[in-house]
């Protein structure tokens, strides 16, 4: 095998640097930069047929006095919590869908609940009835909402609250609508959205750790860009509470549903959107793109596509066929790749999370080829973890997923491994197994970091290209 070497300054940031045939170097930033703390004026701005958002890592943190190890075994249960919220809503669906085949064909495209929501790192500002709105951005979310007055309890939040009352054109959407019927598809509601003495559609987005957003489905002006969506459905939440949520003022779906961004903009952007996530432990932006012109992106590689599993039993999610994993050019031998393994791609979930016999072959690949550096304990779900204490020189394998069509989607080498603690003693490969092979696999935002993720609904397909996450 051929390497390629990096003389790193200090192993705290792990950064890319360059790297031979086979390999990446890791190259660390001075232990004296901060995380970015303030807040930023997200920029938006539309070129030729696209519309461009500009994109920034949101970290929920409301605690700055914590160690990093706390903090990061905080974000790490976060994100197996949201994991196995996935797992449960992909079996609820399914048993939702088997159960009441009536009620799912209200919908044009099947939807399950965007409750089960955890970690959600990156933010976009949105123009809403004449005002901004700083969201959260998630493909596994299929519904919109923001914080409205007046809030009963809400979490803090940077910007002032949506007052429906200061936009003309806001309404409540009524119970005897399409959105309504909709809506208690989309949530899986065994009760009603509306009551005798309620005109309006109301919803409810419980959390498995007691977080949640309640309110009124609504649908006002939405302005992405200068381009204007008259009626856009969204949440209108005035009870939330949640500390993934930060001090965002809500989320932003852009899931397969009939309540999502994706799809009640079909008309302007014809399904099609993209996004490129800058690295978070940097000040850069990345971009979130909508519509189908390329000619906005800065990839390095051509974009390469491949085909998404379509299955109307398991919901909005984006599904691929993954059909290998290479590491440092070595292919990983196992027995779920026989037949294809299905995954999520998803940029809402922070760690990739692989059933385990892909995962258990793809960490003992890793350790064969990373065995001159000594292993460290585990931490939280990172169990290959080592002990980079005194090591200038750091080799690190490439990392790369196939799927189908042969479609290579290289992990940059900032996703390849995540640094626990500050003096190098716990640098963990970033994957963790699941629990059981019944469950979903899930591709996470720290290994699409880097790479321009385009996502065709209208197609059925979804590419990858290199790509620097600077603003465009």
């Amino acid at each position: 095998m051929a390497w390629g070497a990096c003389i790193a300054a200090l192993l705290l940031l792990l950064l890319a640097a360059g790297g031979g045939d086979g390999v990446h170097c890791l190259e660390e930033a001075s232990r004296g930069r901060r995380a970015l703390q303030r807040r930023h004026h997200l920029r938006s701005r539309a070129v030729s047929g696209a519309t461009v958002l500009e994109l920034r890592h949101h970290s929920f943190s409301s605690s700055p006095s914590k160690s990093r190890e706390d903090k990061i075994n905080g974000l790490l249960s976060s994100d197996a919590a949201r994991v196995s919220s996935l797992q449960w809503r992909i079996e609820n669906y399914r048993l939702i869908r088997s159960s009441s085949e009536a009620a799912a064909s209200k919908a044009q495209v099947p939807v399950t609940s965007g409750a089960k929501l955890r970690t959600l790192n990156y933010i976009a500002t949105i123009g809403l009835g004449g005002g901004e709105a700083t969201v959260i951005v998630d493909t596994a979310s299929e519904l919109t909402w923001v914080q409205c007055k007046p809030c009963q309890s809400c979490h803090d939040q940077q910007e002032p609250l949506f007052d429906p009352s200061s936009s003309p054109s806001y309404a409540a959407v009524p119970c005897n609508s399409s959105s309504c019927d909709a809506l208690q598809v989309a949530t899986g509601m065994s009760e009603a959205p509306c009551g005798a003495d309620q005109p309006a559609c109301s919803y409810t987005l419980s959390y498995r750790d007691g977080s949640y957003s309640r309110g009124v489905l609504a649908h006002d002006k939405l302005s992405l860009a200068g381009e204007v969506i008259d009626d856009f459905v969204f949440g209108c939440g005035t009870s939330n509470q949640g500390t993934p949520f930060g001090g965002t003022s809500g989320l932003l779906g852009l899931g397969r549903s009939q309540l999502s961004l994706i799809s009640q903009t079909m008309d302007q952007f014809g399904g099609v959107f993209s996004y490129c996530l800058p690295l978070k432990e940097s000040d850069s932006s990345g971009s979130l793109v909508l519509g189908d012109d390329s000619s906005v992106y800065r990839n390095s590689t051509p974009i390469v596509y491949t085909s998404m599993v379509s299955d109307p039993l398991q919901g909005p999610f984006y599904f691929l066929n993954l059909t290998g994993i290479t590491i440092g050019g070595q292919e990983v031998e196992s027995s779920g790749f026989s037949t294809g393994s299905k995954v999520i791609i998803d940029s809402g979930t922070v760690i990739t999370s692989l059933v385990p016999s892909i995962y258990n072959a793809v960490k003992a690949e890793f350790l064969d080829q990373f065995a001159e550096y000594p292993q460290a304990p585990g931490f939280s779900i990172l169990d290959t973890c080592f002990n980079m204490t005194g090591f200038r020189e750091v080799q690190v394998p490439s990392l790369k997923l196939v799927f189908d069509g042969t479609v290579e989607m290289e992990v940059d080498s900032a996703g390849v491994l995540y640094s626990v603690s500050s003096d190098s003693s716990q640098v963990c490969l970033a994957m963790a197994s699941l629990k059981s092979e019944y469950d979903t696999s899930i591709i996470g935002n720290y290994q699409q970091k880097n790479l321009r993720v385009t996502f065709d609904t209208s197609g059925s397909q979804i590419g990858f290209a290199q790509e620097t996450c600077d603003y465009i």
